[in-house]
């Protein structure tokens, strides 16, 4: 494939391509954004397509990628991670935490609430906080998964009741 007639196949998908991005974004500027950044990474790897093959699903899957990464990207952002020894701090946006008084008390008042329970509560509610997926806290603490849930669901429950004034 000439080089001629991969530009004209790549503006040929635009409009798909644009529809595309609008359905994974739901915004009309980040969707031309999206379509923008793809089309400008396909020419920069023109050289990678190989002729004879689905160009469309070449296209559509540039596009699928710098999607997930950006999203990836803006998620890693806009994460807190907790580095304290005990991980008893919440992952939280990094806009809300620490922002002002109002919220470091409410977030001093429920890792008062959380470490006044039982360790049987407390430690699978923090590694659930910390990202540990349900299956992950009940092998390293070998317990059945359905009392890993009803554990972090109890905490839950726990911290609504105790924080219903704050909120």
């Amino acid at each position: 494939m000439n080089s001629m007639t991969f530009k004209k196949d790549l503006i040929g998908v635009q409009n798909d391509l644009l529809r595309f991005a609008y359905k994974l974004t739901s915004d009309r500027e980040e969707a031309n954004d999206l379509l923008q950044e793809t089309s400008l990474k396909a020419l920069d790897n023109e050289d990678k397509y190989m002729p004879d093959t689905n160009f469309k699903g070449w296209i559509y899957t540039i596009m699928r990628n710098i999607f997930i990464n950006n999203y990836r990207k803006v998620v890693r952002d806009q994460t807190f991670v907790d580095q304290t020894d005990n991980l008893y701090h919440l992952n939280l946006p990094r806009d809300t935490a620490f922002e002002n008084t109002e919220s470091a008390y409410d977030l001093k008042e429920m890792h008062r609430i959380v470490n006044s329970l039982p360790r049987e509560y407390k430690v699978p509610f923090s590694m659930h906080v910390s990202g540990f997926k349900y299956r992950e806290i009940a092998e390293k603490l070998g317990l059945p998964l359905g009392t890993v849930k009803s554990r972090i669901f109890f905490t839950r429950q726990k911290l609504q009741q105790e924080l219903k004034d704050f909120v």
